[in-house]
């Protein structure tokens, strides 16, 4: 026999199998010899009183084990002498749209404007050292896409777009560690997700579809609204579908889609500054103590939200245990980003605190017309970097000193590896903007004490939060609403926001595409 029942345990109990057994045996109103197996199925930290538990969904086998079913099972198969289609991008929902057209029976041809996972490393080792930025080859752009040199977070609310434990299994599959199929808030992080996309690659390729990294896109093959095909490296490459999955950073597309008149429209988003705490301040907050998270807590994280003036301020993309990053995907820009290793033990905790922006906003600041928030991306990046000294340096400012204006002496040390340079954000910052950040972050700092201090840094600019436009498609097909055989897919067409939602996007996108035209 086989029940799920959920129990609460304290953390040093979690390790303690016969802890467990204890409490499911007096739930269940059974003897401990009668449980022959127990499956954690959801594990999830309870942090909202003083003591803090684990909340656990438990599946029991009492009396003998039954044999569960997985979601995913690999339904891969020789694909060599297939028909193409196209796929550009390698980012999650890219990769895994070459995924699901392997099981339907389709050759996928991958196209990646950036390097390998491996030459990606090289090109970040270089920006490090030298403060250039190969504009096909870094945090944003390349295999994985901007995922994979992230925390690798896998929690997302978008279970209407897919099957979000088959997306984790086929992460499984390739690599990852299982704990992500019990977490509540999984992750994979920085330092192993690397080589599950690395493993995703070569089921590709050992199928018979292609990867082919340095191949940027430079033109689409469009007559009579139908895309035909696409031109990367001098070459015309003919296709009956195009999985159209760049990512939001990737505004050369954006503009040669405008230039081809494929529609979008104008999409709100959202902007603002990422900030560093101590690690240590971050679990004492979250955890009720004064000693921080102790043997048996992970590094705690939060999670702030408040409504300013009709608009939202909030914390996204929190990196708890991490560092923050340059993002930058060209030259003259200046952009940071948040990521976490695994272990997550770093002895900071950053996270983006951003606000959104639209039409309205964006009038205000002069901005009109469909790249209206593109323009003003770039407009804050390029003030950040002159900000910064007109180099990875990032613009800094203590958290105290932005909500009072005052100018930062000093600043702390950071986990920004190229450096920081104290600069009065709030005078460059959108004023709008600023205001809405500075009433957020005291309503964040009234919500946990002692999370606004002097000991706390912002650095700019945090702007490629999602895209800030969307490629629009039809609701059911997937397909673009003028284009046939085009699928605008993932985080740059405006269709998801994290790595499980693209991919379960590409999945969708892939399976829609195969049913219409093969």
């Amino acid at each position: 026999m086989y029940k799920e029942i959920e129990i609460r345990i304290r953390p040093e109990e979690l390790a303690d199998t016969t802890a467990i057994d204890r409490q499911v045996a007096v739930r269940l109103g059974i003897g401990t010899e009668r449980i022959k197996h127990i499956d954690i199925i959801r594990r999830a930290v309870d942090a909202r009183q003083r003591q803090v538990m684990m909340n656990l969904l438990i599946g029991v086998h009492i009396d003998w084990i039954e044999e569960r079913e997985t979601v995913f099972r690999p339904a891969y198969r020789d694909v060599s002498k297939a028909p193409v289609a196209v796929v550009i991008g390698a980012g999650p929902a890219g990769l895994f749209a070459a995924l699901r057209l392997i099981e339907g029976g389709i050759r996928p041809l991958v196209l990646e404007r950036g390097k390998s996972v491996d030459g990606r490393k090289k090109d970040l080792a270089h920006l490090y050292k030298t403060g250039e930025v190969n504009p096909d080859s870094n945090f944003g752009f390349g295999e994985g896409g901007a995922g994979t040199f992230s925390d690798g977070k896998l929690y997302t609310r978008s279970k209407k777009r897919g099957d979000v434990r088959r997306a984790l299994e086929i992460l499984v599959y390739h690599g990852a560690d299982e704990n992500i199929l019990i977490d509540a808030h999984p992750h994979i992080g920085t330092d192993k997700l690397p080589a599950v996309i690395v493993n995703i690659r070569k089921t590709i390729e050992r199928f018979g579809g292609e990867v082919r990294f340095n191949s940027r896109v430079t033109d689409f093959m469009i007559r009579e609204k139908r895309i035909e095909g696409v031109v990367a490296g001098g070459e015309e490459i003919y296709a009956k579908g195009v999985v159209l999955a760049t990512g939001h950073s990737a505004r050369d597309v954006y503009r040669l889609l405008h230039r081809h008149r494929v529609y979008m429209e104008p999409k709100d988003f959202a902007v603002g500054l990422r900030l560093e705490h101590q690690q240590n301040l971050i679990d004492c907050i979250q955890y009720h103590t004064k000693d921080g998270r102790g043997k048996w807590l992970p590094a705690a994280e939060y999670n702030f939200v408040t409504n300013i003036q009709g608009r939202g301020v909030y914390s996204f993309c929190m990196c708890p245990g991490g560092v923050v990053v340059p993002a930058a995907t060209g030259p003259g820009q200046q952009v940071v980003n948040g990521m976490s290793a695994s272990g997550r033990n770093t002895p900071w905790a950053n996270s983006a605190i951003v606000t959104s922006v639209g039409e309205t906003e964006l009038a205000q600041m002069q901005y009109r017309g469909l790249f209206a928030g593109m323009e003003f991306q770039e407009q804050l990046e390029k003030t950040a970097w002159e900000q910064g000294g007109r180099n990875l340096y990032a613009p800094a400012q203590l958290l105290t000193d932005f909500l009072s204006g005052n100018y930062s002496q000093t600043i702390p040390r950071v986990s920004y590896k190229p450096g920081v340079t104290s600069s009065l954000l709030h005078e460059w910052f959108p004023a709008l903007l600023t205001e809405r950040l500075r009433t957020g972050l005291i309503f964040f700092g009234q919500k946990a004490k002692g999370y606004v201090t002097d000991q706390a840094v912002l650095l700019g600019v945090e702007t490629r939060t999602s895209a800030p436009l969307k490629i629009l498609r039809e609701k059911e097909t997937f397909r673009h609403v003028e284009i046939e055989g085009l699928y605008p897919c993932g985080e740059g067409a405006g269709y998801a926001g994290g790595i499980v939602s693209a991919a379960m996007d590409g999945e969708k996108c892939a399976e829609s595409l195969l049913t219409t035209y093969f």
